[in-house]
């Protein structure tokens, strides 16, 4: 039986949020930007127990753009004090986290998206919000970014820390998980 404990994460994905099976690492949790969380705690759900999970899937686009819809749920949930544990929301100074690459192709500081996400809105209006604040990108830069975000960790720089996450998880016998999107829905129930 392993030791309990916990381990920092550079990422800012969906992780399961019981059956507290955490691993102790030595770590030092980078410092929280703008009052959001910068500490990732890996916590194993079985699929069994999931009925409905609060953050959406990367993969679900709103206006075409991967992972924004996944960062306005994880900021209100963060605001109503309903965020599982273990889930980063916002910038991790010297990471680059999905939440940091979506502000970076729309041109936004994530304190700023992170307000205007709790005046209210849908989610369409916030991205408006966004492209008049930041940048509008066209079709082909969305195109990238998307096939960028949606590979992530598939044959890249991110493949050491994908195989190591899939592990602290217990899923390194699941190589068909090749991608943080796959590891994402996996553990939260999307995917089997």
């Amino acid at each position: 039986m392993t030791k309990p404990s916990v381990c920092s994460s550079f990422r800012s994905p969906g992780i399961g949020i019981a059956s507290a099976i955490i691993h102790r690492r030595n770590f030092s949790p980078p410092p929280a930007v703008g009052g959001y969380g910068a500490l990732t705690i890996r916590v194993r759900l079985p699929i069994s127990t999931l009925v409905s999970f609060p953050i959406r899937s990367p993969r679900d686009p709103v206006g075409g753009i991967f992972v924004f819809g996944r960062i306005l749920d994880k900021i209100r949930l963060h605001a109503q004090g309903k965020l599982p544990p273990g889930y980063n929301v916002g910038i991790i100074a010297g990471k680059r986290t999905f939440d940091d690459r979506v502000c970076k192709l729309l041109g936004v500081e994530f304190d700023a998206l992170a307000a205007r996400v709790l005046r209210g809105g849908t989610d369409e209006e916030i991205l408006e919000w966004c492209f008049e604040n930041g940048r509008k990108p066209d079709a082909e830069h969305i195109e990238l970014f998307n096939g960028f975000m949606f590979k992530r960790g598939w044959r890249d720089a991110a493949t050491p820390g994908l195989i190591q996450q899939r592990a602290d998880a217990g899923l390194a016998h699941r190589e068909d998980i090749v991608t943080f999107f796959d590891l994402m829905d996996v553990e939260e129930g999307r995917l089997p």
